[in-house]
């Protein structure tokens, strides 16, 4: 924590230039508006968003502190970027009217009940046009086993804070996101057994 509303997140440290790499590669050239889903401390909007010409960038997050640091972190860095929504992923009435050309989500879904996950994808078939990407970013399960003995602790930390938390199979994931008009995943390796996953809508 910083003397302010500022939150820090050291994995942000580690993980934002590999994000921000397949961003550049995923994005639709042509830019516009980008709703980030549970921004958490802010610290990737701030880093990205400048970084990203031809794309505003909408944050987000349920929790009243998370909004604080987010605007707290872009008053520092001198940005103007639009006050974070207060969208809860399992609350379908949180989200907005849209729409939007890309959702950007890091490190939610394990660390979040299921049903986030199916208000995360339910929001992004309705808000995202045909070819737009979800973008999600964190550890997974490949055909129903941790890729990493670190990512199986972390599991079950995660399991043992809450069991409606966990390290999500990516195929539960790809099936969820089928039966709201998303195709099949493009998946980028990250560091630290991590990874970036692409849902295009159909």
């Amino acid at each position: 924590m910083t003397d302010d509303a500022r939150r820090h997140a050291p994995a942000t440290q580690r993980n934002r230039e590999p994000i921000l790499a397949v961003l550049r590669q995923e994005l639709p050239a042509s830019g516009g508006c980008l709703l980030e889903v549970a921004s958490g401390s802010g610290e990737h909007a701030v880093f990205m968003a400048p970084r990203l010409p031809g794309w505003s960038w909408q944050t987000s997050d349920a929790d009243p502190a998370a909004r604080a640091s987010i605007q707290a972190w872009a008053a520092a860095e001198g940005l103007d970027l639009p006050p974070p929504l207060a969208i809860d992923a399992q609350n379908d009435t949180s989200w907005p009217a849209g729409p939007f050309q890309a959702l950007l989500c890091i490190n939610m879904i394990h660390i979040a009940p299921w049903q986030a996950s199916i208000g995360l994808f339910t929001a992004a078939g309705r808000l995202l046009p045909a070819g737009a990407p979800l973008i999600l970013y964190g550890p997974y399960k490949r055909d129903g086993q941790h890729t990493a003995d670190s990512n199986a602790a972390f599991d079950a930390d995660l399991r043992a804070r809450d069991p409606r938390w966990g390290v999500r199979d990516l195929g539960d994931v790809a099936a969820l996101a089928a039966t709201h008009g998303f195709g099949a995943p493009v998946v980028h390796e990250m560091p630290a057994n991590n990874l970036t996953v692409i849902f295009r809508k159909l």
